[in-house]
């Protein structure tokens, strides 16, 4: 056991909310998680860090102006701080994780866009690499099995129709690394790709999509059940702690979660109409049943407020992830960036495709995506159970990440009441130092 660090604030996670709450940590896990009077039987007013002072930068040890939340996790992200997963490079891949912890997004997974199989291959060994050093959750494959007319910021010339021996090549090269596949569902074959996917683990994920209701609501029904008798991305330690009994889990890591996805609802697929409803409809009955998690890029750009909040309304914080679609430019200026194979321009913060003009990803951090649903009227407890619980769960890493629980590794996220960073503790070491005010 090495020394105790002792966090004070209000608690916010998908199993609790506690305005005067304490985090306990030593050894790099949760020790203790619930409210400050709770704390070993002591007094609210006696709890301290080590040196006797709450780690809260408050006086009075009360936690005044500060949030605790757990660790974001990112389903969906192309890299950041100048660095494009595409590129498969180890280098820039570590240092894009490395940006992305420092900004509150402890766990991810690495997202390659579309390109030739060779590009992929390189770039799926990469990301094993940084998966297997742990600063990654795995990576996904965004294409190349995705509709031509519905192709977003991915390069048509390389779109390919499902091909059982390229995908046993990308198996190969990624190894257990690889946790979720982007596909079209109305494309021959993808059916049986799914299975193949689901089979070894791997996520299924509808999109890029111009598939019609029947076909979108199949895959997703044949994905789940597939799912359902898959292992987890990865097998989840034993906590180093017992858990507190008196901590009710969230609904996801109650459940366990493990659902196929949908790639960026709304985003890369025909717009929900009257008489033509298409997958949105598919995708947001799915998610309603629980059967499926819809991402949302809710960062100002891809969707209306309006729309983020009526989802939520709709299907509910426990079946939707919120996300990112982060690309290099993450963290830097407006300017010119590659994204795969393609050239985007950053201009107020808005990444477009060179020659087309689709949006070429996000440039906000999770944290920022969190900070913008609330502003659109999602309730804080709910657009964080959605960019941490409900992520975690879907990879299947629920005891090991998304949450504030006594036995977790020690992954926390301070914040202040505008819910902008104050620090980031991952696996129980600062990554961005606590600063007393922001």
């Amino acid at each position: 056991m090495g020394e105790e660090l002792i966090l004070r604030g209000r608690i916010v996670s998908g199993s609790m909310d506690i305005e005067d709450g304490l985090v306990a940590v030593d050894g790099g896990h949760i020790t203790y998680a619930g409210p400050a009077s709770g704390f070993r039987g002591e007094a609210a007013g006696d709890v301290g860090a080590p040196d006797g002072n709450a780690a809260d930068g408050s006086a009075a040890g009360k936690g005044a102006g500060h949030i605790l939340m757990p660790g974001l996790v990112d389903l969906h992200c192309h890299g950041a701080h100048g660095s494009d997963f595409s590129e498969g490079s180890v280098e820039g891949a570590r240092a894009a994780a490395r940006y992305l912890h420092g900004r509150g997004t402890t766990t991810l997974l690495a997202s390659l866009v579309t390109a030739a199989p060779a590009d992929l291959l390189r770039s799926l060994k990469a990301l094993r690499t940084v998966t297997e050093e742990g600063l990654v959750a795995g990576s996904h494959l965004e294409g190349p099995f995705l509709s031509p007319g519905q192709c977003g910021a991915h390069d048509p010339s390389l779109l390919l129709e499902p091909d059982a021996g390229l995908m046993a090549e990308l198996l190969e090269a990624a190894g257990p690394s690889l946790a979720s596949m982007t596909l079209a569902p109305e494309l021959p074959g993808a059916g049986e790709l799914a299975d193949l996917l689901s089979g070894r683990g791997v996520i299924p994920s509808l999109g890029h999509t111009a598939a019609d209701h029947p076909a979108a609501a199949s895959f997703l029904e044949r994905a789940a059940a597939g799912l359902s008798l898959a292992p987890a991305l990865a097998a989840a330690p034993e906590p180093s702690v017992e858990p507190d009994p008196s901590v009710e889990p969230s609904p996801e890591t109650a459940r366990g979660g493990r659902r196929p996805t949908v790639t960026h609802l709304f985003n890369a697929m025909p717009s929900l109409h009257h008489r033509s409803p298409g997958p949105v409809s598919a995708c947001l009955s799915a998610a309603r049943a629980g059967n499926a998690v819809v991402e949302l890029i809710a960062d100002g750009v891809h969707l209306a407020p309006d729309t983020v909040k009526t989802v939520f309304e709709l299907v509910g914080a426990n079946n939707i992830a919120l996300v990112t679609d982060s690309m290099a430019a993450t963290g830097l200026q407006d300017g010119h960036y590659k994204l795969g194979t393609l050239t985007a321009t950053v201009e107020g913060g808005v990444a477009r495709v060179n020659g087309t003009g689709a949006i070429a990803g996000g440039t906000a951090t999770l944290l920022d995506v969190v900070r913008t649903a609330v502003a659109a009227g999602v309730a804080l407890r709910d657009a964080i159970t959605s960019a941490s619980a409900v992520p975690a769960a879907v990879l299947g890493l629920s005891l090991q990440a998304g949450d504030l629980r006594a036995g977790m590794p020690a992954d926390i996220v301070v914040v202040n009441t505008e819910l902008q960073l104050a620090g980031v503790l991952r696996r129980g070491e600062w990554v961005t130092g606590l600063q007393s005010s922001v």
